[in-house]
């Protein structure tokens, strides 16, 4: 069976992903709370913006479900399919679902945590080295924006070394590096522009847009 007969088999898993991952944590938190998170801060559903807006507790619980949400379905893919394509697929929906959620008008957040859950079952060892990555480039830089574009481009960099080294390239797999890389990127591109202009807000500052 051909990889797109197999994702077409297995369409539901695909499915799935995007509507887990379509889930506004960061979104239900604020309406628990009695605010639109999006009037708040940087107007952004993710973690960061949570923890600013709300404190930390609840910040780092939005963390943990926005990773689980991009996890689970490409674990259940895993499950039912050994085709990496179907993995990947579904990775790609989980993210596309969080940062392009029909609930929200088809806009979501930056997809970095949702991002590493959904990856982190097909790409362990990149996932690992990206969030040292984050964690270096915020350390340096606070920025939490430099630490993600950083954690981005570490998932294809580290990748690409893992199969030089192996001497096998695993080019689907590859694609996806690329794609979570350059999506990441596509969704910081704000942040860049105003990197430039020396207009970044820095972890500890008052308000931010991140």
């Amino acid at each position: 069976m051909s990889e797109i007969s197999e994702i077409f088999s297995q369409w539901w898993t695909v499915l799935l992903a995007y509507f887990v991952g379509a889930t506004p944590f960061g979104f239900l938190a604020g309406k628990m709370k009695g605010i639109d998170i999006r009037d708040h801060g940087s107007g952004n559903i993710g973690t960061t913006n949570v923890i600013r807006t709300l404190g930390k507790p609840i910040g780092i619980t939005v963390l943990v479900f926005d990773i689980f949400k991009g996890m689970i379905p490409v674990i259940i893919a895993k499950l039912v399919s050994d085709s990496s394509a179907v993995h990947i697929a579904t990775a790609i929906a989980a993210i596309l679902g969080h940062n392009y959620t029909f609930w929200l008008g088809f806009k979501g957040g930056k997809g970095i945590a949702t991002t590493a859950g959904a990856v982190i079952p097909v790409l362990t060892i990149p996932i690992l080295v990206a969030i040292t990555a984050f964690l270096v480039g915020l350390k340096l830089s606070r920025y939490v924006s430099v630490g993600s574009i950083a954690a981005a481009l570490a998932i294809p960099i580290t990748l690409s070394i893992q199969n030089f080294i192996s001497g096998q390239w695993d080019w689907v797999v590859f694609g996806l590096a690329m794609f979570v890389c350059l999506l990441a990127i596509w969704k910081h591109r704000a942040n860049i522009q105003r990197l430039r202009r020396g207009e970044e807000n820095r972890v500890g500052s008052k308000s931010s847009k991140l």
